[in-house]
């Protein structure tokens, strides 16, 4: 052997009397199953504890400028008739109200909601039974007179008083509002309306700083309050189609992957279909727009038509680019369909592989709920903290939250159980993949093979193999910690504007992203020789690195390929259920709606993540029977490989 070959290991040797994934297994990486299940027992023991000392109220419902949570009787009042939060300012402050007001007339400038209660000049219209506010009269806090909020009974002159500060004092206009988890948000026309009453006219009395600071308050303040709104409102939606109609769609995609002769014809439906869908999808909302532009009385402002306008361009250019893309990729698509049949006829023959991913789904959800609960008791130990904003010569009082050392580290350790649990959910499930279709590969009888193969695979991963899959999954959790912790260096780093060290952490932040993906790789495969051999994490690691590093090109090119047909997949399942969404959304409630974008994205990124669950099948799948190949090549003569004589001829032919 020469020193090359040396160099990248000697080839595999068959176990005596092997005869497929081995069956005499043992338990791998005990000990990382041990610290698994010690991490989860000391997140319920600290959660257990958040849950005796905190309260969920705290961070579910709102809380005012003096430490009342609005709802409750936690803090200096007892506010259980006044559930809602009415905001008074541009720092979150606010008074809790018993309900959020509506207003025929959109505002009453007249009408002041103030830290001490209703403060109202001449010309206003609404009662104090219109805006129900609790009883602050005992505070020492700064009531509002005609000189401090409403000099000369002037609209223009209170936006720019003590007490109102352009929306950072502690006063602020009755206005018609819409309630989301108990706050009052005032609605985008009664901002409209706030606008022209306090600047008739557009005279020289409002500075452009001052109507650039109501601009700001208008959109840079309100985006998330407004995007808070939209999802709230297409909850059921985000529900039922970001999770719902994704696993009806990319269930659907894989089964009928495996059938034989569909594959080809749902390969390149998707491709069209999918460039079809972004043309279509522009040109609705390019119609959309013009359809809004031309009503005579207006209904839609003009930044919501320009927001469709745009939004047609983008799906317009994305639909392009993807022509191109498939074009330039079109000959290794149809590569890539070999050895993705192989795969489907693995799936074939095992149908029930396809329901693992839901499994796997609920099986993180249910961990979810429960470190949800954890994660908002935990904030709601936080103490009270009063900070102080000057407005003229007076000061304004905000309540915040402020939290302990006990309190970071201890949301730092929830974020790393978050990290490992979901990266051991999602390795488990590739161990029992591989297992499955190593099983397969590696059967003389493939008619042996079925959804008992399954069963037996998910027994025998999960009871000897579940260390193997615990520790390739804490070296991805302590990878995406340090990427978190150079996140949060990188704010840091922001907000003191220090461009030496913004640079050097963005190029650690940059490495750390490519040591995960190796990893992610390196791990990938481990588990591959793991379900074989039954051997541990790193041992595994080392026969896999030097299994593909001895045939690196073959099995380059054809990983490169077959991740085509899987990226189709991805972004045909995206698209649709996207597409599907967003005419649902828009017929059903576009007048209700700030704009459909910000729950259209949330829908394409649970989707683009449950696609890949799905799609995911078939990409360990390739992996697994690639890798099956290239053993099988090196443990045994031609004459007595396991692989069939179809999938030799095109591994041979495209790697």
């Amino acid at each position: 052997m020469g020193r090359e070959d040396e160099d990248l290991g000697e080839k595999l040797s068959a176990p005596p009397d092997f005869d497929g994934p081995t069956a005499n297994r043992r338990c791998t990486d005990v000990l990382c199953t041990i610290l698994l299940w010690c991490m989860w027992i000391c997140m319920t023991g600290l959660g257990i504890f958040c849950i005796q000392n905190g309260d969920y109220r705290l961070i579910l419902y709102p809380l005012d400028y003096d430490g009342n949570v609005c709802g409750t009787n936690y803090g200096g009042k007892n506010m259980t008739e006044f559930p809602y939060l009415y905001y008074v300012n541009d720092f979150s402050g606010g008074v809790c109200v018993k309900e959020c007001p509506t207003l025929e007339n959109l505002t009453d400038a007249h009408t002041l909601v103030t830290y001490g209660g209703l403060f109202q000049t001449e010309g206003s219209f609404i009662t104090s039974e219109v805006i129900s506010i609790a009883d602050y009269s005992g505070n020492d806090t700064l009531q509002c007179t005609e000189a401090l909020c409403y000099p000369g009974n002037d609209p223009e002159r209170s936006f720019t008083s003590f007490g109102v500060n352009q929306g950072k004092g502690y006063a602020y206009y009755a206005m018609d509002t819409y309630e989301v988890l108990w706050r009052c948000l005032f609605t985008e026309e009664a901002r409209t309306e706030l606008e022209t009453m306090i600047n008739p006219n557009g005279n020289n009395n409002i500075s452009m700083i001052e109507l650039t600071n109501s601009t700001y308050l208008k959109q840079g303040y309100n985006f998330w309050s407004n995007l808070y709104g939209d999802l709230f409102l297409t909850r059921y939606y985000i529900l039922g189609l970001g999770f719902g109609a994704t696993i009806v769609i990319g269930f659907t995609y894989a089964f009928l992957m495996r059938i034989p002769g569909v594959l080809n014809i749902m390969v390149w439906t998707s491709i069209f279909a999918t460039i079809g869908i972004f043309f279509a999808a522009g040109w609705y909302a390019g119609d959309t727009a013009k359809t809004w532009e031309s009503y005579d009385s207006p209904k839609y402002t003009e930044d919501e038509v320009r927001y469709a306008t745009i939004a047609s361009y983008v799906l317009y250019a994305v639909g392009g680019l993807l022509v191109l893309l498939f074009l330039f990729m079109r000959k290794r698509i149809q590569l890539a369909m070999g050895c993705v049949k192989e795969t489907s006829k693995a799936v074939l023959a095992m149908p029930t592989i396809i329901l693992f991913p839901v499994f796997q789904g609920i099986g993180f959800m249910c961990f979810m709920i429960a470190w949800a609960v954890y994660v908002a008791y935990l904030a709601s130990m936080g103490e009270f903290t009063t900070t102080e904003y000057g407005v003229g010569g007076y000061k304004i009082s905000v309540r915040w939250f402020e939290f302990s050392d006990f309190i970071y580290q201890s949301g730092w350790f929830f974020l790393f159980c978050f990290f490992w649990t979901g990266q051991f959910i999602l390795a488990l499930g590739e161990i029992i993949f591989a297992m499955c279709f190593a099983k397969w590969y590696f059967s003389r009888e493939k008619s042996r093979v079925g959804s008992l193969t399954v069963i037996s695979s998910i027994s025998a991963s999960m009871w000897y193999h579940s260390g193997t899959a615990a520790f390739g999954s804490l070296i991805i959790a302590i990878i995406k910690m340090i990427r978190a912790a150079l996140a949060y260096l990188q704010r840091k780093a922001e907000e003191m504007d220090n461009g030496i060290a913004k640079a050097i952490l963005c190029c650690l932040q940059c490495c750390f992203w490519c040591l995960e993906k190796c990893m992610r790789f390196l791990n990938k495969n481990a588990y591959i020789q793991c379900a074989i051999f039954g051997s541990s994490f790193c041992k595994s690691s080392k026969e896999a690195f030097f299994l593909i590093m001895r045939n690196a090109a073959r099995i380059g090119a054809i990983t490169y390929v077959s991740g085509g047909v899987v990226f189709v997949g991805k972004v045909f399942i995206t698209s649709l259920t996207t597409g599907v969404a967003y005419f649902a959304i828009s017929e059903q409630l576009r007048d209700e709606l700030y704009s459909v974008i910000g729950p259209l994205v949330f829908i394409a990124v649970i989707a683009w993540f449950i696609s890949g669950m799905f799609m995911g099948i078939y990409d360990m799948g390739i992996a697994t029977i690639l890798q099956c190949f290239v053993a099988d090549e090196e443990m045994f003569d031609d004459d007595q490989m396991y692989a069939q004589g179809s999938l030799k001829a095109w591994v041979d032919n495209h790697g």
